[in-house]
């Protein structure tokens, strides 16, 4: 009985050891987390990944959680009646979405969040960006066909205030963030896309890491020939690939470029659809995504 019970301990104790180098590089630091893709809707995955959250914050490091809601928003707005409209890949965002907007992400997918952390202690707190001016816009106009284009209550981040945050975080709190900004100018509100949201927030808090899930296994080698995945690039090889990649994973691997050159010492891209992928890349020496990271300093010549 007792060499039974020493065998199926000892592979557990292996696994806990080999997390313990990355348990003290974290311990302590910051690690931003964007939420969203397929463990956004799928409820196993949603568990997990408070799961993974939680676990996250019992081990030290102090995790933020960011997140858009992409496929709530459209099953609202479908609801009531409003048509879902995509320009330059950004949600083209009307007063009346942006009201269907804060509601479904502030009242809707932000709660179920915070509902799935506290299953696990009175960890987290919501807020959006417009709280405490957490996050600051300005209308976003993008360029199509080299003209810029009106899409509504669509923003651009001009300021980040890490106040509420970083109160939350002393107080041992796990703040879940909605992406949504604060006018600088006109006293609306404004749609952020997520991604970006995650990338400002991690390089204003000095984040140690920014994790972006999404709903493949990383940047692909040479897609759609290759499913090869780019195991780890820095900032300028990934800059030389941003204007191949698909519509999609652009605002993510902007995002990841803006963090590690903005202080975030590494930005990963990782499958939300693996169970306990967060704990799969922080803590073991494969990973299971695409990390970037910031490019060698030159060294002066002599």
């Amino acid at each position: 009985m007792t060499t039974t019970r020493k065998h199926t301990a000892l592979p557990k104790a292996k696994i806990l050891i080999e997390a313990l180098p990355w348990l003290t590089r974290h311990h302590g630091k910051v690690v931003v987390i964007k939420f969203g893709g397929n463990a956004m809707v799928d409820q196993e995955l949603k568990a997990a990944f408070a799961q993974d959250v939680v676990f996250l914050r019992h081990a030290g490091l102090k995790p933020v959680v960011v997140h858009g809601g992409g496929p709530q928003i459209s099953a609202a707005l479908d609801r009531h009646g409003i048509v879902s409209e995509f320009k330059a890949g950004l949600r083209v965002t009307t007063e009346e979405a942006m009201d269907v907007v804060r509601m479904v992400l502030a009242g809707q997918v932000q709660r179920e969040l915070v509902g799935l952390l506290n299953q696990h202690g009175p960890l987290a707190v919501g807020l959006t960006g417009e709280d405490a001016h957490t996050i600051t816009a300005v209308k976003h106009l993008p360029l199509i066909d080299g003209e810029s284009v009106d899409i509504g209550r669509v923003g651009e981040i001009t300021a980040i205030d890490t106040g509420a945050i970083e109160a939350l975080l002393a107080d041992g709190r796990i703040p879940v963030v909605s992406s949504i900004a604060r006018s600088q100018d006109d006293g609306h509100v404004y749609n952020v896309n997520a991604d970006t949201a995650a990338a400002a927030l991690a390089a204003a808090l000095d984040a140690e890491t920014l994790m972006v899930l999404t709903d493949v296994e990383g940047l692909y080698e040479d897609w759609p020939h290759s499913d090869e995945v780019i195991s780890r690039l820095t900032a300028s090889q990934l800059e030389k690939l941003l204007p191949d990649l698909s519509s999609g994973m652009v605002p993510k691997m902007q995002g990841c470029l803006y963090a590690v050159r903005n202080g975030v010492h590494t930005a990963r891209v990782i499958d939300g659809r693996v169970q306990h992928s967060i704990l799969l890349e922080i803590f073991t020496d494969e990973g299971i995504g695409t990390m970037v990271v910031p490019d060698e300093p030159e060294k002066d010549t002599p």
